[in-house]
């Protein structure tokens, strides 16, 4: 594997947009192309079936990222439709690797990729759409590279490098600009840039430990279900913001930033039952009733705010006040707190790739529609309720969103409770590792309020607060993605050197009887950071 390949893993060619003709392969073809740069291992073709062709693959092995590429197109006129690929071993099948919305009239970008736990020495790799009456599904340019763990993990830590690290110089002098040798340097990081926090819920009130736990570890956070409407006003008219107003009162206190989730859920059986027995005259002015309510009571107390969620999967909004109600959410939320990032929010993005409903080119198509028609839609947000993740086929979807340039949160992370404890920790250090490593990810938001019933999905603790794995992941990797207090003294150009997180730090500077306290930033940036500090 060359160094060119080891740091590009990621930011191969990403296309959210159809081509009228396809681009070159992705690292000229990977292991589907021989030495004279044809096809080695099989070729698109119409088989029996109409509406699938496929590939051979040969000998490959356990646990090697594969990333798949391939640019595609549908024979026909006026064709759309859902397409993925499918891979097939001769004990196992994943029935999802990749997909994309491809056109008649267009090339469309499929990327994806794989990890298989055994070896496979002959397996198909077959390309299937959800519309049965197409005659052909075509093929171009179509890569797969294999990476190994231990690139992988390389390609991560030289992006965390790069996003989530910066270097700094510190620069010590006298107050008449000589430079000191050998003055001591402390460094400590106070606070961390990167928002990673877990959803909360009432059943943190009154709970010190609880509590403590989880100050100790989180500098954001959402409310799991006191904002939503069903909490809020349960009975028309009667607004109850109690809980919401606790909880806020806990995140002020403790410098935590939050999230608001939700004002809309597209899902009707989240909303308050009164809700569905209105006219749509008295829905709409229900809908302007609970903006204005929910908005101007917390207006400035939340960074962001979800404004529609789950729209990829429900649409009660828009099949009762028409097909602008999303839009309309928007344009409103915006005007009644304009500093808030509007977010939309949706499931099955990123923790698989066979739902028809949210494929990335279905959510980047719905962001387009909304900013296009006028929303101030400023954030794109995954849920990241996985059950085996995919890192190839989440960084590939990642690729695929960033092209938007929009902030991208993982916003309500867990791994499904039917893995034990151990591989629910695994899975969650492979989607965080991921997560962190991503430049396109600006935060992250676990699922884990602890209830006296345990979590929605998965914990962090018992509930004495006792770490499970998953808790141990977490931590390990809290520790990690922190800069450890650091420290020695200036060389002979006054010069301290070192390679921090992004954060807040504390800084004491002292030589012979002379000392200085102070604070500084390391913000986002490729240039060294440089600190004057003067000892008087």
């Amino acid at each position: 594997m060359s160094a060119g390949l080891q740091s590009n893993i990621h930011i191969g060619r990403v296309r959210a947009h159809c081509k009228s003709h396809p681009e070159e392969p992705l690292y000229n073809g990977g292991i589907l192309k021989n030495d004279v740069g044809e096809v080695n291992f099989g070729y698109h073709t119409k088989e029996t079936v109409s509406n699938s062709c496929s590939f051979l693959l040969e000998n490959l092995t356990p646990k090697t990222r594969y990333t798949f590429s391939c640019w595609v197109k549908l024979k026909g006129k006026s064709l759309s439709s859902f397409v993925k690929a499918t891979l097939s071993t001769v004990d196992s099948k994943l029935e999802c690797i990749g997909n994309v919305v491809a056109r008649s009239d267009c090339w469309s970008f499929l990327k994806g990729g794989f990890v298989l736990g055994s070896p496979s020495n002959k397996s198909i790799l077959s390309f299937q759409s959800a519309q049965n009456n197409l005659t052909e599904i075509m093929i171009k340019s179509a890569s797969l590279q294999p990476f190994t763990v231990e690139q992988w993990a390389i390609h991560q830590q030289d992006s965390i490098q790069l996003k989530r690290k910066r270097m700094a110089t510190i620069h010590v002098s006298d107050r008449k600009g000589n430079r000191i040798k050998g003055a001591s340097i402390l460094v400590q990081q106070h606070s961390k840039d990167f928002p990673f926090g877990s959803a909360i819920a009432n059943t943190i009130l009154g709970n010190s430990v609880y509590q403590k736990w989880y100050i100790k570890r989180f500098n954001a956070t959402v409310f799991e279900n006191e904002l939503k409407w069903y909490s809020t006003e349960p009975e028309q008219g009667k607004h109850n913001y109690t809980l919401a107003d606790q909880l806020l009162k806990f995140v002020r206190s403790n410098r935590i930033v939050a999230r608001g989730h939700n004002i809309f859920w597209e899902n009707p059986i989240y909303n308050p039952k009164w809700v569905l027995n209105l006219t749509n005259q008295e829905l709409k002015s229900a809908v302007e009733s609970r903006i204005q309510s929910l908005m101007s009571r917390y207006k400035g107390e939340f960074v962001h705010w979800d404004v529609d969620n789950e729209r990829l999967h429900f649409d009660f909004y828009e099949q009762r006040l028409g097909s602008k109600a999303s839009l309309s959410f928007f344009q409103t939320a915006q005007k009644e707190d304009p500093l808030a990032t509007l977010f939309l929010n949706d499931y099955n993005v990123v923790e698989t790739c066979d739902d028809v409903n949210s494929s990335v080119d279905s959510y980047i198509l719905r962001l387009r529609e909304l900013m296009q028609g006028g929303a101030i839609l400023e954030g794109i947000g995954l849920e990241g309720h996985f059950t085996r993740p995919n890192n190839p086929f989440m960084r590939a979807v990642l690729d695929k969103l960033a092209t938007l340039n929009l902030p991208i949160w993982l916003t309500e992370l867990d791994i499904s409770k039917k893995m034990d404890q151990q591989t629910q920790a695994i899975y969650l250090e492979e989607v965080l590792r991921e997560g962190f490593s991503h430049p396109s990810i600006s935060g992250i938001m676990l699922w884990t309020p602890l209830h006296p019933f345990g979590c929605y999905q998965m914990c962090l603790t018992d509930n004495n607060f006792k770490n499970l794995p998953t808790g141990d992941v977490v931590d390990k990797l809290l520790h990690e993605w922190q800069t450890s207090q650091t420290g020695g003294v200036t060389n002979e150009h006054g010069l301290y050197n070192f390679n921090g997180f992004l954060g807040k730090y504390k800084m004491s500077v002292s030589f012979g009887n002379k000392s200085k306290i102070t604070t500084f930033c390391l913000d986002q940036g490729q240039e060294t950071k440089h600190i004057n500090i003067q000892l008087y």
